[in-house]
């Protein structure tokens, strides 16, 4: 993998406009700390009203314009998302980057031992799967429009996804988490050709953070901190983002980050496919590929 280090300018944000879902908390509040400081409008959501507003007040008096906008966001009600980007479009006019940042963890165990012929019958929570996956389909199909308003064609858009290192690298426990988790770096992966096409012209990212210390790791924090494994602090994960963010060369990238540093795991999987596919296999998908183009031929 190769290690990502390019850094923001002190104008890389700078009058832009971000959309941000589930920043009222860990990752997400950081990013809206970070990225005023640097400049930038956000426009943020959250479940949480109570610190969402927190947020946005204590930044708030710290500048000379409000520069963070709280709005109660629920990611698994369309309506909601919609409000939020109207909200943005309200205050700012535009809109030049969306985060989709809302994440829950694993609610109970799906797969329980305990589980009998009489407990069975009663269906799992998708609510982790409403939150993490359809929340990002939410926030990036809303955004794709959104963009492209008041906005001239060759200005930089883009779509950050937040997933983890649970998206492509095995969970156990985690099973609807990780589940969700791969569904996000395969929303991103689906997107990255499709609205880089001159129709869209927005760039799309994903994050995938290793372990963080915020309220979705408590439970197993200590033994990890005893092995002495490398950890993010929130404003490391939000740093790197803000980077992707800012970064015009970056299209269909994602970002492992782990101890406030990040690599890059597509380039690897793409170059070393012959290798772990077979010479032959991998050729005859390049060209079903190339076939395939950016995809708008699935839905005519």
């Amino acid at each position: 993998m190769a290690q990502y280090t390019k850094e923001l300018t002190p104008d890389s944000l700078k009058d832009k406009v971000i959309v941000l879902t589930g920043g009222a908390n860990g990752i997400g509040a950081s990013l809206v700390e970070y990225a005023t400081q640097n400049g930038a409008y956000v426009c943020f959501g959250d479940l949480s009203t109570e610190a969402g507003e927190t947020v946005a007040d204590t930044i708030n008096k710290s500048q000379s314009s409000p520069r963070a906008i709280f709005v109660k966001t629920d990611v698994t009600n369309y309506d909601s998302v919609l409000g939020l980007f109207d909200k943005a479009m309200e205050v700012c006019g535009r809109i030049d980057h969306a985060v989709a940042g809302a994440g829950i963890s694993e609610i109970g165990n799906v797969f329980d031992p305990a589980l009998d012929m009489q407990s069975i019958r009663k269906p799992p929570t998708t609510k982790v799967l409403d939150v993490n996956l359809t929340g990002c389909l939410y926030v990036a199909r809303i955004a794709s429009v959104y963009l492209r308003q008041n906005r001239p064609a060759n200005v930089d858009r883009s779509i950050t996804l937040v997933s983890s290192v649970a998206g492509f690298k095995e969970s156990p426990g985690l099973f609807v988490y990780q589940a969700s988790k791969h569904g996000v770096i395969g929303l991103m992966r689906a997107l990255r050709l499709y609205l880089c096409a001159p129709a869209h012209g927005i760039r799309t990212n994903c994050i995938c953070p290793w372990m963080t210390t915020t309220a979705m790791v408590k439970g197993i924090q200590d033994g990890w901190f005893k092995a002495g494994l490398p950890v993010n602090r929130p404003l490391d994960v939000a740093k790197i983002m803000a980077n992707v963010l800012a970064d015009k060369e970056l299209n269909g990238k994602s970002m492992y980050v782990e101890g406030g540093r990040a690599w890059e795991i597509e380039a690897n999987i793409d170059r070393l496919e012959p290798q772990w596919l077979g010479e032959e296999p991998s050729r005859s998908l390049q060209r079903g590929q190339q076939v395939l183009g950016s995809g708008e031929g699935w839905t005519k």
